[in-house]
């Protein structure tokens, strides 16, 4: 089906003006279709003109213009030509959609757990006709009125608030003008939790079979909401633009969390169903509050074209982390944002699949998928930031609530929020869109001590930076986290055109100088060699975890840009990540170390000392928790960043995921056959998944210990789980299988895909799978081609030989690209993934030993 163009898009804007959908969904007609009418009331400022409508059914069998039919036979690629437009136009549409079980459209599940089913949209970016027909772009919007038949045992959740009105029949509050891929319905035998706020009703809803874990956090989730929803009404003027806010956690689901105004979808993964970290708790409620800010920016006013995207997405993650730190517990997410989030944005905007934060033209609506990435996500939040720190906090939300006031319930563009921003603060920020959202790539600091005592900051880049520089001084190095007699120090300044470099006062005995403090700036960093040789001794010592963050992010940025051997970064680890309290510098060392790290950018014969260096540091850090004395929640008691469980649960999975040798293996069998570790958490199913997992890569088990832990948990994480496991047995009847179901058989949904994929490819297993490297971009480009974007990214995502880091992989991959005939979500995840094999051999060629 072709992509709708821009200039499609501004052109039927140019001549139609959306009034209402009528939707009426027919949800009782089996299992591979639904029922969908669609009546659209819309006005042409061109009577006589032709357009076309979006619909991508399973079969049309009505089309009625304006009381003449249409012919379907007319219908082809998803468009259906509309000739000869009334100034009033009433256009009536009956077809049969078709389920989706990749995550797009009107996707269906069966839960293996209960045998039910659950329904649910994913109408983003261009899947509403998916559902119902529309003139699909979001600046045609129009108020939306729905009726939905289903099994009269089944809730029906929609964007407005619904009622039962007959058996099986519900009505849904008609909605403000939203946009088409806003849309959003929700259908099944779910589990709710009802609660409200200030007058709005709230609920929370899920499968069934999820539903005590649902209700086990339901109070923490709906506080988070209400408070997320009370400091939003005192930073915004307009008040809650819907009738409700429902939160539902739906299975299979592709992105994080979709905004869908009143009912939010999000993925079910965050109904924690095993331990996780106060990290993890955290980024869900990032997530709530992130999709919770686009409720005003991207559903109250929305862009008008996908080249605007960073009006939502890059808001919404800024808002997300900011909002959060300042109304709960979670007064640490700029730490998680330094420490793993930032870095998907720094990696993005070095790959040649760069592009701006507000990219000057963004051609078709395929396009406009690829730029979901961490340019769009973590640079722009953290431009945002920079932005804050310039104008200040009063200015850019008064400059805010003027283009929420300007757009309301409309569409708006980059320069009309610039305009708005310009009037509040007295800047001109229109210079500094140019600088920071019309150009790509990352600057870098550096920091050194000038003769004169002084620290002079300088820049390899163009942008302005307003950044703080903090300064450490010896008499606190070393010592503990947390030490009160650290010495830290703090001064602030503005690098750009007329200031190239920064002098700042430095105190005396400075034996560390971080630029960037407070993480306030989008750009690489880099110490001068004193300050650098401090952070090598004493990094684990500092005490503040933000400051932790930003040098274990330079020291992966300089592992990436091949200034420091990884060998040197796993020593860091080994010294000082033992000692450390915040589980989200845990996760994102690890997560580095035990990934690309290991599996690519070392050299295949050191991997095994990397991956025993490794398990030591997880042991050294279950040894220091195992005996510590929980405070109330499972806080270490006095201890800064104390989730002691938290630390606990990272090293053990650290530990499971560094085995390697025997004695590893025969660990975690024990661990496995007792259910628990020994001083650490009981093995839930999450960590018994992961631990039959790497025994599975290793070869200590098999078949009858897959069905057996299937058998014990027969959900579908637990089904997901079996298929990774299986295809990761180092046995080529286990290798052929799962390469069929990946590139030859059509039949897994986007979630038993992706997990067969990561359980794939296994360096452990690089002789058994060479044979099959090759094939893999053939084979990866005509399934792609046959089932969609979702499961093109996924086949690129997850599914690519990474550990394969050979010239043949990098040419027969650059083959593939040259020779054409790959979708775009494919082509972007193939040039993304061969550019980080590309830099893995360069490291390997750096440092070979």
């Amino acid at each position: 089906m072709p992509a709708l163009t821009r200039a499609e898009a501004a052109e039927r804007a140019r001549i139609l003006d959306v009034r209402s959908y009528t939707v009426d969904l027919d949800l009782t007609r089996g299992e591979e279709t639904f029922g969908s009418t669609t009546t659209i009331r819309f006005t042409c400022a061109e009577p006589g003109a032709t357009t076309f409508l979006d619909v991508k059914p399973g079969r049309l069998h009505r089309a009625v213009l304006n009381g003449r039919d249409v012919d379907p036979a007319t219908w082809h690629d998803g468009r259906l030509p509309l000739p000869a437009l009334a100034a009033d136009n009433l256009l009536h549409i009956e077809a049969d959609m078709r389920y989706s079980h990749t995550g797009e459209g009107m996707h269906r599940f069966t839960d293996p757990a209960d045998g039910r089913t659950y329904l649910y949209s994913h109408c983003f970016l261009d899947e509403a006709p998916r559902i119902f027909a529309a003139f699909d772009q979001p600046d045609l919007k129009a108020a939306f009125h729905l009726t939905v038949t289903a099994p009269e045992d089944w809730t029906v959740l929609a964007n407005g608030t619904t009622t039962r009105t007959a058996p099986g029949r519900w009505h849904a509050a008609p909605t403000p003008p939203v946009s088409t891929y806003l849309f959003a319905v929700a259908a099944g035998p779910y589990h709710t939790v009802r609660a409200e706020h200030a007058g709005l009703p709230l609920g929370l809803h899920c499968r069934r079979s999820l539903a005590p874990h649902l209700d086990a956090d339901a109070d923490e989730i709906l506080d988070i909401t209400r408070r997320c929803l009370d400091r939003y009404h005192e930073i915004f003027d307009e008040p809650y633009p819907f009738d409700s806010y429902d939160q539902a956690f739906v299975p299979e689901f592709n992105p994080g969390a979709m905004e869908n105004p009143g009912l939010v979808t999000f993925r079910e993964e965050y109904v924690f169903r095993s331990a996780v970290t106060d990290t993890e708790r955290q980024t869900r409620g990032v997530t709530i509050a992130h999709e919770m800010a686009h409720m005003w920016f991207g559903d109250l006013v929305t862009m008008r074209w996908w080249d605007d995207l960073w009006l939502n997405e890059s808001f919404a993650e800024y808002m997300g982390y900011r909002v959060l730190a300042e109304t709960t517990r979670h007064t640490g997410t700029w730490t998680e944002f330094a420490a793993s989030r930032k870095p998907w944005g720094y990696d993005a905007d070095q790959r040649p699949s760069t592009h701006p934060v507000a990219p000057d033209d963004v051609p078709d609506t395929a396009a406009a998928l690829l730029n979901f990435d961490g340019i769009s996500y973590a640079k722009g939040a953290s431009a945002l930031r920079q932005l804050v720190a310039l104008l200040g906090d009063t200015a850019f939300l008064a400059g805010v609530n003027d283009h929420f006031a300007r757009h309301r319930f409309a569409n708006a563009s980059l320069a009309d929020l610039l305009d708005s921003l310009t009037r509040a603060s007295g800047h001109d920020v229109h210079a500094w869109a140019r600088a920071w959202l019309r150009t790509t790539g990352v600057d870098t600091l550096r920091a050194e001590p000038a003769a004169d005592g002084t620290v002079r900051v300088v820049r390899d880049g163009t942008r302005p930076h307003r950044i703080t520089v903090a300064t450490h001084t010896r008499p606190a190095l070393p010592g503990t986290p947390g030490s009160t007699g650290t010495t830290r120090a703090t001064v602030t300044g503005t690098l750009d055109d007329t200031t190239p470099a920064l002098d700042l006062p430095a105190p005396a005995g400075t034996a560390l100088l971080l630029p960037n403090a407070g993480d306030l700036t989008y750009a690489k960093i880099r110490l001068d060699p004193d300050s650098w040789t401090t952070a090598t001794r004493s990094l684990g010592e500092l005490p503040d975890p933000l400051d932790r963050a930003l040098l274990w992010t330079c020291a992966r940025d300089m592992v990436r840009d091949g200034e420091l051997a990884p060998a040197d970064y796993l020593d860091l680890a080994s010294r000082h990540l033992p000692a450390e309290t915040d589980t989200s510098v845990i996760a994102g060392v690890l997560a580095f170390a035990r990934g690309p790290l290991a599996d690519t950018y070392l050299h295949p014969e050191t991997r095994p000392r990397a991956l025993a260096g490794l398990g030591a540091v997880c042991l050294r850090l279950l040894d220091r928790t195992a005996a510590a004395e929980e405070g109330p929640g499972g806080r270490t008691g006095g201890r800064p960043d104390g989730d002691t469980a938290g630390v606990r649960l990272s090293a053990v999975r650290g530990i499971v995921d560094a085995a390697l040798t025997e004695e590893d293996t025969a660990r975690l069998r024990e661990w496995l056959t007792d259910g628990r570790v020994p001083g650490g958490p009981p093995l839930d199913p999450e960590l018994r998944w992961r631990t039959l997992l790497r025994l599975c890569v290793l070869g200590a088990a098999g078949e009858d210990d897959i069905a057996a832990e299937l058998r014990r948990d027969p959900s579908a994480t637990g089904h997901e789980g079996a298929d990774r496991c299986r295809a990761a047995l180092p046995d080529p009847a286990a290798k052929d299988a799962a390469w069929k179901a990946l590139f030859e058989h059509d039949e897994l949904s986007n979630y038993r895909l992706v997990a067969t994929a990561q359980g794939f490819w296994q360096p452990e297993q690089a002789d058994i799978l060479a044979a099959r490297v090759p094939h893999y971009f053939p084979a990866a480009t005509e399934a792609a081609a046959r089932r969609g974007a979702a499961v093109a990214e996924a086949l690129g995502r997850h599914a690519f030989p990474a550990h394969a880091v050979h010239p043949d992989t990098l040419a027969a991959g650059e083959k593939c690209l040259h020779d054409g005939g790959t979708v775009p979500a494919l082509r972007r995840a193939l040039a993304d993934r061969l550019d980080d094999l590309s830099r893995a051999l360069d490291i390997r060629t750096r440092h070979p030993h």
